[in-house]
C-alpha cells in the first residue's frame, strides 16, 4: 500500500511539474532557433581597373570614410585631361559665337538691313549650339572627375569586413562586388517561432535572448515585428508546370513557423556580434503581466 502512495505522489508532481512547465511555455514562448542577423553591404566599385592599394585585412574593422582600396586611376585622369581641353574648346567656340553675333547685332541696329534676317538668325543659332556643346563639354567633365573619384573606395558605414579575397594587382569590374561588408549597427535577432505559440504575441513585448557563445550573458530585448507570410512548400510550379505536391500524414498537422525580429537593449562591451551565429529567444507576452 506505502508503496502505491509514493507512486501515486511521484506520478503527481511529474504531472503538475509537467503542467507547469507547459503553462510557462505557453505564456512565455521559447525557441532555441534563432539567429543573430546584420545587413551585408556589397562593396561595388563604379570603375573597372586594377586594384593598386588596398588598405583593409580581413576580419577588420573599419570606420565610415575610410579609405578600402584604390583602383588604378591613370587611364581616368587621362580622360579628365581630355574632357577638360574640349571644354575649354567649346568656351572658345562659344566666346566665337557671341561675338559674331555681338558684330552682326550692332551692325544692323547703325544701318537697318546691312545683315539679312537670315544671317541674323544664324549667329543667334550659333550662339544657342555654342552654349549646348558647352554644357556637353562641362558633363563630360563632370563625368570624367567622378570616375577619378571613384577610383578610391570608402566604407559607406562603421562595419567588419569579412571573407576578403582582394589583392593588389587583382582586376576588378565596375558593378560587380567584391568586399563584404557587415553594418556594425544593423544587428538584429531573428527567432523562427511556430505559429500556436505567437498567439497574444506583440510588437514591443519583452524578450531574453541567450547567444550560444556567450550563454552566460542574457541579453534583453523587445519584440520589433512578426512575418507577415512565409513560402509555400506546396502548390509551387515545378518543371513540367505541374504543382509540386509533398506527401504528408493526413492525421499529423505540423504548425508553421513564421519568423520574429527581435532589437536588442543594452548589449555588454564584451559581447561581440556576429552575422548568422545561434540564439536561444524567450518571449515574455505583455497579457501575462
Amino acid at each position: 500500500m506505502f508503496r502505491y502512495l509514493i507512486t501515486t505522489i511521484i506520478a503527481s508532481v511529474a504531472i503538475v511539474g509537467i503542467y507547469t512547465q507547459y503553462q510557462l511555455y505557453s505564456e512565455n514562448p521559447w525557441t532555441r532557433d534563432g539567429q543573430v542577423r546584420a545587413h551585408i553591404i556589397q562593396i561595388t566599385p563604379r570603375v573597372t581597373g586594377p586594384v593598386v592599394n588596398v588598405n583593409i585585412d580581413d576580419n577588420s574593422r573599419v570606420k565610415k570614410g575610410d579609405l578600402l582600396f584604390e583602383i588604378e586611376p591613370s587611364l581616368y585622369k587621362a580622360a579628365l585631361n581630355n574632357a577638360l581641353a574640349k571644354q575649354r574648346q567649346a568656351q572658345a567656340l562659344l566666346a566665337k559665337a557671341i561675338n559674331e553675333n555681338n558684330r552682326a547685332t550692332a551692325l544692323e541696329k547703325r544701318k537697318l538691313g546691312s545683315v539679312s534676317v537670315l544671317d541674323l538668325n544664324n549667329f543667334e543659332n550659333a550662339v544657342q549650339t555654342a552654349k549646348a556643346n558647352l554644357a556637353s563639354a562641362e558633363a563630360l567633365v563632370e563625368e570624367a572627375q567622378l570616375n577619378v573619384n571613384f577610383t578610391k573606395v570608402f566604407a559607406p558605414t562603421d562595419g567588419f569586413i569579412t571573407n576578403l579575397n582582394l589583392r593588389e594587382g587583382a582586376q576588378v569590374v565596375a558593378n560587380s562586388p567584391v568586399v563584404a561588408l557587415i553594418d556594425e549597427n544593423s544587428f538584429w535577432i531573428e527567432g523562427f517561432f511556430k505559429e500556436t505559440d505567437l498567439q497574444g504575441v506583440i510588437a514591443g513585448d519583452k524578450a531574453i535572448v541567450t547567444l550560444m557563445m556567450n550563454s552566460d550573458e542574457p541579453i534583453n530585448a523587445k519584440v520589433d515585428s512578426i512575418g507577415y507570410g512565409i513560402a509555400k512548400s506546396d502548390g509551387s510550379t515545378g518543371n513540367t508546370l505541374l504543382p509540386n505536391v509533398n506527401p504528408n500524414f493526413q492525421w499529423i498537422r505540423l504548425a508553421q513557423r513564421l519568423p520574429v525580429k527581435l532589437t536588442l537593449e543594452n548589449i555588454s562591451d564584451d559581447v561581440q556580434l556576429r552575422e548568422g551565429t545561434t540564439a536561444s529567444i524567450k518571449i515574455i507576452k505583455t497579457t501575462t503581466l
